[in-house]
């Protein structure tokens, strides 16, 4: 009772924030979280600023999946039985606050997650623009072209995240799963993005490597650390043609356990897909992969977008090692994954869309395992806050051991999502 009461008032707060600032809810160098924002990647740059005092944006997410899917494997491990039926639903609630001119605070909680029962937070972090706070005017040719973003907030590693469903927030990903291999973070740290106008960019940053904060002492020492990078071209070049591509590095030395593929507690769209019969709670991450590397990684990530009046494309090759903290060896995966979307309409409110991906990775055991994927989607946005998406996935596993849960694996069927999002 009191859990659902904490719940009714955090509620309550949010939507009188929602009707104090329902009349402008624009804020300066911030991602619209409706269909606008998609296609964006890293923040834009305003070069005129609208503040006149602080400002709180309360906003949110709610997404509802119907699922139909059949499972199957070789049978020596027997799967649990799945039917079709509604999952979860999904909330997110977001504050954005513009603090002071050219700084912004941003903070995501779930509300409702597949792995939490009751609200927490993702992350949050400060956005700087600006230095005026030091004095009027510092730096300010450079900060012109610089972001710098520092609190426990999502790394950016890669732009594959951009487009992924962050539990509730599902608009900006066309299909209803995240990639096989979900890179996806929330670490201490901080990160420098310089954007050009010909194009280029460049990103450094430095974080913890963890996900769960603490000050115990392990091995002699309470973590490690974590350097980021990103350098990449993104221009629209006419009209009818944009054109970006990016290079990312992900890289630690010791670190106790880092999460970079297991980071997401919000949990797989596939609900169940691949449990074994016995298991008594639910494996939230069915339906991904996690290569176990858990100290010494590196990861790079090449994506390439294009988009051409409403065709769009959008590709991920992805290169890393590590080893659990009980290996020797470093063992290595690869991940490449290829998107072709079509939006049309007055409004590129309708899409059609395939994606193929696939995984090959050295499992602690010394197998060679393979997953392939493939997904066909489409969406329509009935207004720029509401979108219905409805996806055919067939997901198989290859060459696992004889006994293994995944030998001869596979799930396949329709999935469909209804999201909200302001």
């Amino acid at each position: 009772m009191k859990s659902i009461l904490n719940k009714a008032i955090f509620l309550g707060i949010a939507l009188v924030g929602f009707g104090i600032n329902a009349q402008n809810r624009n804020l300066d160098n911030f991602q619209p979280q409706d269909q606008d924002g998609i296609g964006v990647f890293e923040t834009r740059k305003d070069t005129v600023t609208t503040f006149d005092g602080v400002k709180v944006r309360v906003g949110g997410a709610s997404t509802l999946q119907f699922q139909a899917l059949d499972n199957e494997n070789s049978g020596a491990v027997p799967l649990g039985e799945i039917g079709s039926n509604f999952n979860l639903a999904t909330a997110n609630l977001d504050l954005d606050v513009a603090l002071y001119d050219g700084v912004r605070m941003h903070l995501r909680t779930y509300l409702s997650s597949r792995h939490h029962p009751e609200p927490y937070v993702k992350g949050g972090y400060f956005q700087i623009d600006k230095l005026n706070f030091i004095s009027e005017g510092f730096l300010e040719d450079l900060m012109k072209k610089t972001t710098i973003k520092i609190g426990h907030m999502e790394n950016n590693y890669g732009d594959a995240h951009f487009r992924r469903s962050d539990n509730a927030q599902t608009l900006f990903n066309p299909f209803v799963g995240n990639l096989i291999m979900d890179s996806f973070t929330t670490e201490v740290g901080a990160e420098v993005f310089y954007q050009c106008n010909s194009g280029l960019f460049g990103m450094i940053g430095f974080s913890n490597g963890k996900l769960n904060q603490n000050v115990k002492i392990a091995n002699g020492t309470t973590g490690g650390a974590a350097f980021l990078a990103k350098v990449g071209y993104d221009k629209q070049i006419n009209d009818d043609f944009r054109f970006r591509l990016s290079g990312s590095l992900y890289n630690t030395g010791y670190a106790p356990s880092v999460y970079l593929y297991t980071a997401d507690r919000a949990g797989s769209r596939y609900y169940s897909v691949m449990q074994d019969a016995t298991a008594t709670s639910d494996n939230f991450r069915s339906g991904r992969f996690d290569p176990g590397f858990k100290n010494k990684i590196t990861a790079v990530m090449i994506n390439p977008f294009l988009k051409y009046g409403g065709l769009e494309v959008f590709g991920t090759v992805e290169l890393t090692s590590g080893r659990a903290l009980t290996e020797a060896d470093r063992r290595k995966a690869t991940q490449y994954a290829g998107e072709l979307i079509y939006r049309f309409g007055a409004k590129e409110n309708v899409y059609l869309g395939t994606r193929y991906n696939t995984v090959n990775a050295e499992l602690a055991s010394g197998d060679d395992v393979s997953i392939n994927r493939f997904q066909l989607g489409a969406g329509w946005f009935m207004t720029k806050n509401i979108l219905l998406k409805a996806e055919y996935v067939n997901q198989k596993y290859n060459d696992y051991p004889t006994g293994n849960l995944l030998e001869d694996g596979k799930f396949n069927g329709l999935v469909i999502e209804a999201a909200i999002s302001f």
